[in-house]
């Protein structure tokens, strides 16, 4: 599906931002973990997004089954955890191409330390997995700290049921805001966890049922606050969202007001922002991004068509994402004019450096659902753009075009 965007400068929307699929997945795993098998975030399954829905199809499954989670890594990496625990079953995981490229490794290596029984079907460190549930034993183990924060996650959130564990994180941690994200709702089911230097010991403990969180996704807030800050004239009110939020990405409002946006949090607790005087200025952004790097695409969009100049560091992981983000950001930015530079493995940067730009250009979002939503913004400048495959967005964001297409 390719969509054809044109911006209103005087957009108007009340934004019903969809549920967290970070703070659902990780509630889905606990409930199945409390045996809670039947609780759902919500009933209407089409309006979840397609990350939740395959975390649901996999808990879900029975013995036996093929589980396909397309391209969820979030309901992989849960799913490989929680499944390697159920004994006497066996499951096989596996998703689309990109999935199956993108390394499992560390976090297999680390459930066999803990006795699991997980065979890869094709490539040795990929997807496909097959995994015969067992008795896990709980312990010491140790884990790169600059792999994925969901290979962290995922053992945190086994570690009380399978006997409590010492989990050893080695080197510069990354997307730590996620950690804690897991850490806090867990906490809510009565687990407490213990932080010392780089080391997160967990007890052997049973988790307690809790009330599901209703929140929305501050991921997807970054689009609407991004097209606020192009589109001075433009009135957006986001629903949903929470002012003490555990999610790390509501780290944008900070960002936003430092680049001169201001925040109103309204009694009926609504956000929105509007314009400062500083936001029009031609001074140079710095951000590192380790702690919240989903940030990265959307920030990166509308600094260019702000015409800030900037340098974004902590993009390590993204090489690792639905599609390697920074590359991707680089090519579809040229077609717009801006000659965004790569920097080693970790920043984009870009000080003024243009290239001609496409007459009517075409996006390719590469397959990735946060590359598609933030090259939407680039509709501002260049009214007509295509954006290609854009059903990619159903992964986080189901409704996503008909809000902006209001």
């Amino acid at each position: 599906m390719n969509i054809k965007l044109t911006i209103n400068p005087d957009f108007v929307a009340q934004v019903t931002l969809p549920p967290s699929k970070s703070v659902v997945n990780r509630e889905l795993l606990i409930n199945a973990l409390c045996s809670m098998h039947d609780e759902r975030p919500d009933n209407d399954t089409l309006s979840l997004a397609d990350d939740i829905q395959a975390m649901q199809r996999g808990l879900a499954a029975q013995s036996g089954e093929v589980v396909d989670v397309d391209g969820a890594g979030t309901a992989l990496r849960f799913l490989t955890a929680y499944w390697a625990t159920c004994e006497g079953c066996e499951v096989t995981l596996t998703g689309n191409r990109r999935l199956r490229e993108r390394p499992i490794a560390p976090l297999v290596d680390a459930l066999r330390t803990l006795g699991a029984d997980i065979t890869y079907v094709d490539c040795v460190g990929c997807a496909p997995l097959r995994i015969v549930g067992r008795r896990l034993r709980g312990g010491h183990v140790t884990m790169p700290a600059g792999v994925s924060s969901q290979f962290v996650s995922a053992l945190l959130m086994i570690a009380p049921v399978i006997g409590g564990m010492e989990l050893e994180l080695v080197g510069d941690i990354v997307s730590r805001p996620y950690i804690d994200m897991t850490l806090a709702i867990m906490q809510r089911h009565g687990v407490t966890a213990q932080w010392h230097d780089n080391v997160i010991t967990l007890p052997d403990d049973n988790y307690m049922p809790a009330p599901s969180i209703h929140e929305g996704d501050w991921s997807a807030a970054a689009f609407w606050l991004a097209l606020q800050a192009l589109l001075p004239q433009a009135h957006i009110t986001l629903h949903g969202l929470h002012r003490d939020s555990v999610q790390g990405d509501s780290r944008i409002i900070t960002i936003m007001e430092q680049m001169g946006m201001q925040a109103h949090w309204h009694a009926d607790g609504s956000l929105t922002m509007d314009m400062g005087a500083a936001l029009c200025c031609c001074c140079s952004t710095f951000a590192d991004l380790m702690g919240t790097p989903d940030l990265a695409p959307v920030l990166v969009v509308a600094l260019c068509l702000m015409g800030r100049p900037f340098r974004i560091t902590g993009l390590r992981t993204l090489r690792l994402k639905e599609s390697d983000r920074r590359e991707a950001l680089r090519q579809e930015l040229l077609k717009l004019g801006y000659d965004v530079t790569l920097e080693g493995d970790d920043a984009l940067s870009w000080h003024f450096a243009t290239c001609p730009a496409q007459d009517e250009p075409v996006i390719d979002p590469h397959g990735d659902h946060r590359i598609a939503m933030a090259m939407a913004l680039a509709a501002v400048k260049h009214p007509g753009l295509t954006i290609e495959h854009a059903e990619v967005v159903a992964k986080s964001y189901p409704t996503f075009w008909q809000t902006l297409l209001l």
